[in-house]
């Protein structure tokens, strides 16, 4: 069996200078420790979004296995990787910040400024009434770190991973369709325009933004649906301006946020699904798709504002490479979850902060 399911977040791409250093550093953050793949390679199938030419990269996919998204890091190894222009801003279109789930507000807040975070504020209660914080990495990167009740196996450990992302928007009701429709963030959790006091972390104190909260089904789909967990993603809309896109002038894989992806199944009736409503992939992969270790289909569509989302649909994923243990997934029923006891596995591969 094979329907077509949003699975959750699997995890948000990273662009940085030095893929390694980077990692070491969101180990000792966030405690995204456990990697899937580490793989170096060239991305013949994203030239419509590297200027048409072929470049290398080195990817890192991790994880933390209390529950959530992951991390890719991603690095260029042919060419610099390019900052924005512009220092960015919370005014501009594209992922603005990654919503990193935590147990204990005050403890994470503590734990995070200790390793080297730059806290944007103290934490303060979001419009729903939830304790939440931003900080900048080391790499000038926003992250939002909000308490939150959705987890795989807790531990001893204060943060999770991925709960989602902030994406600005030129226009909220024209982007809810991808959002709510096709990646199945269903639910509105809150939708209102106003000044928020919880922006000023982020100097938007003073301006005057519609911000739409969106949360996925409680019901976990596929086989690692569990981990990956509930998902949120924030739209956030402003009269303010100027409006940049995040990636101006840029390419794919350069500094930032590059994209959020969506661990899904059935990728064909997706994709029929989304040009039933003008939706058509930039990027698909069919199933040429090798990540070193790990195997699958991916593609990317663009929101409204062309805010880059990769799905992935995982076939082959490595337990425990050193054994040449792998999990091939490509012929069971994808509406179902793995046991718990299988994708616990995948901490043997855990690497020490």
């Amino acid at each position: 069996m094979n329907q077509a399911t949003i699975n959750g977040i699997q995890q948000v791409g990273i662009g940085v200078k030095d893929a390694n250093q980077a990692w070491a550093w969101y180990r000792k953050a966030f405690k995204m420790d456990v990697p899937i793949f580490q793989d170096s390679a060239e991305a013949k199938l994203m030239t419509c979004y590297t200027s048409g030419k072929v470049e290398s990269r080195h990817a890192i996919l991790a994880l933390n296995m209390q529950g959530g998204g992951g991390f890719e890091i991603w690095q260029y190894t042919s060419k610099e990787p390019l900052a924005s222009e512009q220092e960015l801003s919370w005014k501009d279109l594209g992922i603005l910040a990654v919503k990193m789930r935590c147990h204990d507000i005050q403890k994470t807040y503590d734990h995070v400024k200790s390793v080297g975070a730059t806290m944007l504020g103290e934490p303060v209660k979001n419009p729903l009434g939830i304790w939440h914080f931003y900080i900048k990495d080391p790499y000038g990167n926003i992250f939002e770190v909000i308490e939150n009740d959705s987890w795989f196996n807790k531990s001893k450990d204060l943060t999770g991973g991925v709960l989602g992302v902030v994406i600005g928007v030129s226009s909220v009701d024209a982007a809810l369709p991808t959002y709510q429709k096709h990646l199945m963030q269903n639910k509105i959790l809150f939708d209102k325009t106003g000044v928020w006091e919880d922006f000023s972390q982020v100097g938007e104190g003073n301006s005057e933004y519609r911000r739409a909260i969106l949360q996925g089904s409680s019901v976990m789909t596929g086989a690692f649906g569990k981990l990956f967990c509930q998902t949120q993603i924030e739209l956030i809309e402003t009269k303010s301006q100027p409006r940049n896109k995040v990636f101006e002038n840029r390419n794919w894989g350069d500094l930032g946020f590059i994209h959020v992806c969506f661990d899904v199944n059935g990728m064909e009736a997706i994709k029929e699904k989304l040009a039933k409503d003008g939706i058509n992939l930039t990027v698909d992969s069919g199933n040429e798709f090798d990540m070193g270790k790990a195997a699958g289909r991916f593609s990317y569509l663009e929101d409204p504002d062309g805010t880059w989302i990769e799905m992935v649909e995982t076939f082959k994923v490595p337990i425990m490479e050193k054994l040449g243990w792998y999990l091939n997934l490509h012929k069971r029923d994808n509406t179902k979850n793995l046991p718990n006891f299988i994708v616990k596995l995948l901490s043997l591969n855990r690497v020490k902060a």
